[in-house]
């Protein structure tokens, strides 16, 4: 009885972790199955100290299909739902490579991944429902599962006040708070449109009081460092 207590406290202590990968960053084509073997070595060493769920972005997939399906005359959810098979056909991809570290499936809906997340192994998914990015969807299951962080691993290195391949002379932070990003990131939902991070999920964060780090998801020493709350070199939001 006092066995099962104890496992039952270091249950709780160890630290829940929330990670939005994009899908730019997991498939760029360019030697994608080095990259997500890397990554997945990664996750599993990380996973032994921290409880993991994996949230997969679509990617350069996605966008094909939401521009596609857009100049056929898609609406915004039909469009919206083929970026989300996109982003759970990524997610097979790095749960394939995870093996036996992973959860044996890719959840569809939050509640299922929180189902899933009881397991103990890694979970990975991708979208869930048109008009939530996958920020959004990681802002959900931290707060549902009491995740301290969510880590936004990108394209680029940090959060910058442009898109600092347009604007050279773009402000780079490494520090903000919550309501700092919410004054970058933009307000309205469109179908395979990037930002920052998403605006519905940085409202999530804030009423979580949930940090989320942004880094460059193909640095993968950076990647481990914000998963296990070391130093990084990308942007740290507070949400205190």
């Amino acid at each position: 009885m006092r066995e099962t207590s104890v496992i039952k406290v270091l249950v709780i202590l160890v630290e829940k972790i929330v990670v939005s990968i994009g899908g730019s960053v997991l498939i760029p084509g360019e030697d994608d199955p080095s990259y997500i073997r890397k990554l997945a070595d990664m996750l599993t060493d990380a996973s032994k100290i921290v409880s993991l769920v994996i949230i997969c972005g679509g990617g350069k997939i996605s966008r094909y299909y939401v521009n596609t399906g857009r100049q056929l005359g898609g609406s915004v959810d039909e469009l919206d739902m083929m970026g989300i098979g996109a982003t759970r056909l990524n997610a097979e991809l790095l749960r394939i490579a995870l093996g036996g570290a992973a959860y044996n499936g890719v959840p569809n809906t939050v509640d299922e991944a929180v189902s899933a997340f009881a397991d103990g192994k890694i979970v990975v998914m991708g979208g869930t429902e048109p008009g939530h990015t996958t920020d959004a969807v990681a802002a959900m299951i931290a707060g549902k599962i009491g995740g301290i962080r969510i880590v936004n691993a990108t394209a680029v290195d940090a959060v910058y006040s442009d898109d600092p391949k347009k604007d050279p002379n773009a402000k780079r932070f490494s520090n903000l708070t919550i309501k700092e990003l919410s004054n970058i990131v933009y307000a309205e939902h469109d179908a395979g449109r990037s930002s920052v991070f998403d605006p519905l999920g940085v409202k999530l964060a804030m009423r979580d009081r949930i940090d989320i780090l942004m880094v460059d998801g193909r640095d993968i020493d950076e990647l481990k460092n914000a998963i296990l709350g070391k130093k990084i070199k990308g942007t740290t939001v507070s949400s205190q």
